[in-house]
């Protein structure tokens, strides 16, 4: 969940604490928000970055104090394509003023998403070039940074998306018209990624699983991806959906993108997380216990309770692993943390 809390791309105090106090609950993983692999990249002027080496140490020390809690610690590397050049939600969502420090998106083709935002340049095959490297170099860097799994943000109308939809990537060259062309740059990415990222450690994809729109990316497109994907070193696809079109008609309901995961999984072959709307241990644990996703991710529920972990254990009759300091406030017959057992990255 994006912060928008920094200055320069580098992670602050704010971030130690916010993905701090989710670790202290003991989930199997905690993952740092969208971090930019280039300025441009940014959604917001305010947006986490790893587009150089600087941001390095404040990402290291994130890591290890994740790691000191048992718990790995992942990041995510995006590039906000003609989503970026905006001001923080809290900032009143619109596209910067050129007095704000404004800079000019670029997107597969010149469509913005909106006319609420900035007309994006269509990138040519040397822009192409040069992001499918910043996301290597990026990765070299989480690697340097101490981060256990990659996940590479492919989805809510972000560039790679962009360049997957047909209602964003307009394009001519190899790099449009056909599934195999718009999937070109992506998997491009992936193999860069893939190459800079020790071999042992995890790659997930996160994608939209569907536009919500006519003419747009399907479930049947992401299967067809999550297919490649098995070739190109990726061990999980984290399926959520839509933010192509702002006009999307999403079905909101509980659970409601459980079944892309449960059918990218079945028909592909490949490991996947389930996303949206989960908010129940019992949901959770019966998503995993069905084999509809082998991972569950929280997001807003984890803003709403830091703690969801601990009292998820509790409501299903689970041991719960708290922290020495808080076992004063733990359920009776709770146990404290002992150190990770599991082995360290090198």
């Amino acid at each position: 969940m994006c912060q928008y809390s920094c200055e320069d791309g580098f992670a602050t105090d704010w971030h130690l604490v916010h993905l701090g106090a989710r670790a202290q609950a003991g989930p199997g993983l905690v993952t740092l928000e969208a971090s930019a692999v280039l300025p441009e990249g940014r959604i917001s002027s305010a947006d986490l970055g790893i587009w150089k080496d600087a941001h390095i140490p404040a990402l290291k020390r994130i890591a290890e104090f994740v790691h000191s809690q048992g718990v790995r610690a992942g990041i995510q590397l995006a590039h906000a394509g003609r989503k970026a050049s905006r001001t923080a939600p809290f900032a009143g969502e619109r596209a910067l003023l050129p007095e704000e420090g404004a800079w000019q998106p670029v997107a597969p083709s010149a469509i913005a998403f909106s006319d609420a935002y900035a007309q994006p340049l269509a990138l040519d095959r040397q822009g192409i070039a040069a992001i499918v490297d910043a996301f290597r170099r990026a990765a070299l860097r989480a690697d340097r940074a101490g981060f256990d799994i990659i996940e590479i943000h492919a989805a809510h109308g972000y560039l790679l998306h962009e360049f997957l939809s047909p209602l964003a990537n307009h394009r001519t060259d190899e790099y449009g018209g056909s599934f195999e062309n718009r999937a070109r740059f992506p998997l491009e990415v992936v193999d860069a990624v893939r190459a800079a990222w020790p071999e042992h450690l995890p790659l997930f994809l996160r994608i939209s699983a569907t536009d919500w729109a006519e003419g747009g990316f399907t479930l049947d497109d992401a299967v067809k991806l999550a297919k490649l994907l098995c070739g190109h070193g990726v061990d999980l696809v984290d399926c959520s959906s839509g933010g192509q079109v702002p006009n999307a008609l999403i079905p909101f309901a509980p659970g409601y993108q459980v079944p892309f995961a449960a059918r990218i999984r079945r028909e592909a072959g490949i490991a996947t997380a389930a996303v949206g709307l989960i908010t129940d241990p019992h949901q959770a644990d019966g998503i995993i216990a069905k084999g509809e996703a082998d991972m569950v991710f929280l997001a807003r529920e984890m803003l709403r309770d830091p703690y969801w972990p601990l009292h998820a254990a509790v409501a299903l009759g689970e041991p719960a692993s708290w922290p020495k300091q808080y076992l004063r406030a733990a359920p009776q017959g709770s146990a404290a943390r002992l150190p990770a057992s599991w082995p360290k990255r090198r």
